[in-house]
């Protein structure tokens, strides 16, 4: 759709009301939509806020009243034609009696998959495709990502010093970035539906994996450990301040099994105890977008197994040296510089005095970089 399409403005107001309920929807897309009277006068406004509440066409038409009737509904997402936790979307556009509907994109869901836009063509309506479908394509990124490959899109996250070491030799990782970037991933874990660590993280750190409350309710915090070698106490098995997910593999001990089960803690037994049937487990349940703040070892074997699909890492202006310091990747197995990942789309951002390097993850040439982005992925 050309830049001088006067639809524009309308969806570019549509996909900053989607954008309000980022880290809220899933398994649902964001969507936001509003609605026009017959004479162009914005009269309507919605957006999802929540999987299970009512969709943003729905919101918008309410607030319209009988002022939508013959006009036209803009909208970022094609509107569901299935019965699923709410009514179809495109019977309450065609109870509204709008004339027109202006879509960004087609729902790729394979229970509507252009269902809703012929159900609205076949009732006599105008409907208008593709305006700002790009953007509307990046917001809903990881939506489109899990319906494309059954898996959430990930984000691998760490913090460094400048000369490349997540921990010093004795072990000791607090704090190496600043107030900031710490603020900075509260909102990055506020963005996640999972917040994924291994069983080395859990012992060495204890962390609380939360967003701090910026989100409502919390991201599930994750830990997958192949023999549930695991501290009896830590913060990850109170649940007061967010769930728990503890993942292993057939090899765990029953006895390990059944301590956590009289803690309360949720376990899930995979075949594989690997990143892949973790991304694909965390799929079913209705993640979009999971956050890998985890150790070398799994975050090496998250990116051979193509569970990062971005990349943030925050480098602090410190040096912590020594030859047995731990970095933030184990070996990828590589063997020459041309088979390695690099970054797309790379952007560069100050968080206080430390720098973030965010990006698409990939296994091609050498990055390009965007200037000042600090905002997470």
């Amino acid at each position: 759709m050309s830049p001088g399409c006067p639809w524009r403005r309308w969806m570019a107001r549509a996909l900053q009301l989607a954008a309000l309920a980022e880290g809220r929807t899933s398994p649902n897309p964001l969507v936001g939509a509003l609605v026009l009277d017959t004479g162009g006068q914005l009269v309507g406004e919605g957006f999802h806020a929540r999987a299970g509440e009512a969709h943003a066409e729905v919101g918008a038409l309410a607030q319209a009243g009988e002022r939508a009737r013959g006009g036209t509904l803009i909208v970022t997402l094609e509107p569901c034609c299935h019965h699923g936790r709410t009514p179809p979307c495109s019977e309450a556009v065609l109870a509204a009696g709008i004339a027109r509907v202006v879509l960004a994109m087609a729902d790729p869901n394979p229970r509507v998959a252009g269902g809703g836009i012929a159900r609205l063509r076949a009732a006599g309506l105008e409907v208008i495709e593709g305006v700002m479908e790009a953007e509307a394509r990046r917001l809903n990124r990881p939506f489109l990502h899990r319906i494309a490959t059954g898996r959430p899109l990930g984000i691998l996250k760490w913090a460094m010093s400048l000369d490349g070491r997540t921990a010093l030799p004795n072990g000791v990782s607090q704090w190496i970035s600043g107030p900031g970037a710490r603020e900075w991933v509260h909102r990055l874990r506020a963005r996640c539906d999972a917040v994924i660590v291994g069983g080395g993280t859990v012992r060495a750190d204890d962390p609380l994996l939360t967003s701090r409350g910026r989100r409502s309710p919390e991201p599930l915090r994750v830990v997958l450990s192949r023999g549930l070698d695991l501290p009896e106490k830590a913060r990850l098995w109170d649940p007061a301040p967010a769930p728990t997910l503890l993942v292993h593999g057939p090899e765990a001990p029953q006895d390990r099994r059944e301590r956590f089960d009289r803690l309360g803690v949720e376990r899930l037994a995979l075949q594989a105890c690997e990143p892949a049937a973790l991304a694909i487990a965390l799929a079913e349940r209705g993640c979009n977008r999971v956050l890998w703040e985890c150790g070398p070892e799994l975050a090496a074997a998250a990116l051979r197994q193509d569970c990062v699909q971005q990349l943030a890492a925050v480098i602090a202006p410190k040096l912590l040296g020594g030859h047995a310091a731990r970095t933030a990747l184990a070996d990828l197995g590589l063997e020459s510089l041309e088979g390695g990942w690099s970054l797309r789309d790379a952007a560069i951002g100050w968080l206080g005095p430390d720098l973030l390097w965010q990006g698409a993850v990939d296994r091609g040439p050498a990055l390009s970089a965007a200037p000042d982005a600090a905002d997470p992925p």
